[in-house]
Formats: C-alpha cells, structure tokens, sequence
C-alpha cells in the first residue's frame, strides 16, 4: 500500500492546483492524509458509502470518490464542494491515484521478484516467466552491491539510495533485512572493478552526506544472466564479511579484491589453532603489547622501511631497531626480512578470524 507520507504529499499538491481542501481515508472511514484540520467528522458517511454500490456520491456538500484496485475499494478521497466541476476534479484525482496505485504494486511485485531471486528460491523456469511479465531484460550485464548500516534500516536511508540511482530504471533497490540494502544495477560492458569502486564510494559518500551515518559497501562479480543474480549476491556478502575481519578500514570492498582474506576465511578453527601454535608457541600475537602491535602494522603499512616506519611512530629509528629485534627474541621471527614478514602478516590475519569465529560462537 502507498504510504501516509505519500498520500499527504500528494493531496497537497492537487490542493495548491484546485485551491480546494479534501483527505483521503482507508475504507473503515479512518483520515490517512487531509488538507485541512477544520474538516467536519465523516468517518460515518464513509462507511455507509463503501457499503454502496455507487463509485462516487455527494453527501452533506462533499463529493465522495472510491479509489478501485483489482476490484476491491483501497481508499476513498473526499473532496470539499458538490458542483459539476469538484465531481471532474474528483475523477481526475481518482485516476491519478489508481495509477499511483499500480505503479506501487508493479514495484512491490518487482521487489519481490528480486529478492526471490537473491535468496536462490526461484525455479529457472519460474525466473524466466516472471521476468518476461515484470518486463525485466533476462541478459543484460549486472552487479550486486551490498550496502550495510551501522543501524537499523530507516525509510530515509532506502529512499537515498533510490534517490542516487531515480535516473536509472533498469536497477533494482531492495532490502532482505533490518541492516543490508541490496542494489541490483544493470552495467555497461567496459564498467570494471575500478568503476564500480567508484560507484561504491559514491554511495558512501551520500548516505554520509544526507543521512549522517557510516556505511560499509561491498559488491560482487559482473554477472551475464539474470539466473546468476544470487551468485553476485552470495559474492558481495562473502566480500562483506571478509572485508569486516582482515580489512576493517576500508568502507569498499571487491570480492575480486579480497586476497588471502579469502583463503583464510575458509580456514576451520582446529586448523587455525594449529597454525598458530607452530608459529608463535604460547606468545600469540594478541597477548603482545599495544605499542608492539603498532610497531608491527605500521611496518607493513610501510612496505617494511624502517626509516619511514620510525618516522610515522616518532621514534627514532634506533628505537625501532631495539622493538624489532625485542620481537625476533620474542618469535624467532624477523619482519625485516620478507619471507618471515610474509609469515607474520598472515599469522596476524588469521588471529584475527580466529577472533571473529569466537564472537559468532564457533
């Protein structure tokens, strides 16, 4: 059904053009949406009018008009006055919002489809036959995003990203649940990884503009096929997940993008756990110190340049040294040389999953 806030936009767009008040009302009689508190009680009136058979009816100086959806009456709209030109007001007013109406419906149905599509609980043959009635091009090049708040999901926040893509009618905005808006968008065939990043920082960047909230973005593979729409899905919620865990200061993230985040991520605990203990022993790197803890990912930040890595710490490089060999007697391993880097990077990484698998109860 259209919403209140619709309604009353509306109405009061069509009151500014005929200068006359009316409301419109549910079918128990009940205001949804008016032009004017001063409007006499007509709760009664109404009532008694959708029991008739009669489309519109003048009562008490007020033009009464049934707004008719698959046969059955959805609204009423009630316009001030009962002259020959209010009842062709009222029709024109009843015929815009038995469009508003379908246009409602035909996205509600649209939705739906999608999200069917999503979850996987379409049938090949059903997607195909649903698609050629909701007229949705089953070949065209599309990507799924991903787009997560850091709160519950408001109407403000999904009526941005509808904003942000209004122009763009092959594209599909949806939600699955109380925190992930899902975006379906049809892209051209020289669009890569590169602009859809950019298209992900636009998103972030408005709803951090007009919403005031932080937002993390993710998106999948460029898929051929309407059928392969979950598979880009599924991608984009691996690379949300992924990039959550090893990747936490970046707002975007690509499934292509993922690295050995996505090897990790794969991993079981007993595995980890084993992992871990060959390397380290019982000096597992989240019981180091935090100024160690620094030291070691301001190092990598730097590409392993001690110099510039002292630099960002305000240090001296002397001071830095000592840290670093403190950290060979503490491991047996030493950062500056790059096969124990790369070893130490992914241990990291890896204690990292290790701790998002305890939060999730593992």
């Amino acid at each position: 059904m259209i919403s209140n806030q619709i309604l009353q936009n509306t109405i009061e767009g069509i009151h500014k053009i005929i200068k006359g008040h009316l409301c419109v009302l549910d079918t128990e009689g009940n205001v949804l949406a008016s032009t004017s508190k001063e409007l006499p009680d007509i709760s009664v009136h109404a009532k008694a009018f959708v029991e008739s058979p009669a489309e519109s009816q003048v009562i008490n100086g007020y033009n009464f008009f049934k707004i008719i959806d698959d046969n059955q009456v959805q609204y009423m709209v009630v316009v001030q006055g009962d002259s020959e030109e209010i009842y062709t007001i009222g029709k024109l007013i009843v015929f815009q919002f038995e469009g508003l109406l379908r246009a409602y419906k035909e996205r509600y149905d649209k939705d739906n489809f999608i999200k069917n599509l999503l979850l996987d609980n379409l049938l090949l043959i059903d997607i195909f036959n649903r698609a050629k009635k909701l007229h949705i091009e089953t070949n065209a090049s599309r990507v799924v995003f991903i787009v997560e708040t850091t709160k519950s999901k408001d109407n403000g926040v999904l009526e941005t990203v509808r904003n942000l893509f209004a122009n763009q009618a092959k594209d599909f905005i949806t939600a699955v649940d109380e925190q992930n808006i899902i975006i379906v968008k049809e892209v051209n065939e020289n669009e890569g990884v590169n602009e859809l990043e950019k298209t992900a920082s636009v998103i972030v960047d408005m709803l951090n503009t007009e919403n005031m909230i932080n937002v993390r973005v993710s998106f999948g593979t460029v898929i051929r096929e309407l059928k392969e729409v979950s598979k880009s899905y599924k991608e984009a919620k691996l690379a949300m997940d992924v990039g959550k865990i090893f990747y936490s200061d970046k707002k975007v993230v690509a499934y292509s993008k993922l690295g050995i985040g996505r090897l990790i991520y794969q991993l079981p605990m007993p595995l980890c756990k084993m992992f871990i203990k060959e390397i380290f022993g019982d000096n597992a790197p989240d019981k180091f110190e935090d100024d160690t803890l620094e030291t070691i990912n301001q190092f990598f930040k730097n590409n392993l340049n001690v110099s510039r890595t002292a630099e960002v710490l305000y240090i001296h490089r002397n001071t830095l040294v000592y840290r670093l060999d403190r950290l060979v007697k503490i491991t047996g391993l030493d950062i500056r040389k790059f096969e124990d880097a790369i070893t130490f990077k992914i241990a990291l990484m890896v204690v990292k999953y290790m701790k998002y698998l305890e939060t999730i109860d593992y």
